[in-house]
């Protein structure tokens, strides 16, 4: 197993715990200097919050860990390709690398839908790395919908 592999196993724990609690099943952590300083889930419903997507609660996590905005070195592991918001949070975090598992082909912001994190018109590019362990991570979506039906 690869090293993005073995990181984006500690993202999918996160979105099995998501799964538990029932929310959208969508796991983050975030990797500095190969140790994981952040880690979070969905908690959209918990928080009553549109906006406490995994992306964005791992990032305000990471900020906090490294008392900085600025989130370079960083690289993020995340169990769904990010939306436009959290797309756009990445890049104003200014995070080197983002590696997904499921490819989002609603609504995804880093290559699906649009491509946020390599838009030539922004200010910052960030290295983009789709299909980690995809698998899981999309089986892990289907079985949580496939029960809301």
């Amino acid at each position: 197993m690869d090293i993005n592999e073995n990181f984006m196993k500690f993202a999918f724990r996160e979105a099995e715990r998501a799964y538990e609690e029932k929310e959208t099943p969508i796991g983050c952590v975030i990797v500095f200097e190969n140790k994981i300083i952040a880690k979070s889930h969905n908690q959209i419903e918990t928080l009553k919050d549109p906006t406490a997507h995994a992306e964005i609660l791992a990032i305000t996590s990471a900020s906090a860990y490294l008392d900085s905005k600025v989130l370079k070195g960083c690289s993020m592991y995340v169990t769904l390709e990010p939306c436009a918001m959290c797309a756009g949070a990445i890049i104003l975090s200014k995070i080197d690398n983002l590696f997904f598992g499921a490819f989002d082909p609603k609504s995804g912001a880093c290559g699906s839908v649009i491509n946020i994190t390599n838009n030539k018109s922004l200010n910052h590019k960030v290295k983009v790395l789709g299909g980690i362990l995809d698998t899981e991570c999309g089986g892990i979506l289907k079985s949580f919908f496939k029960g809301k039906k």
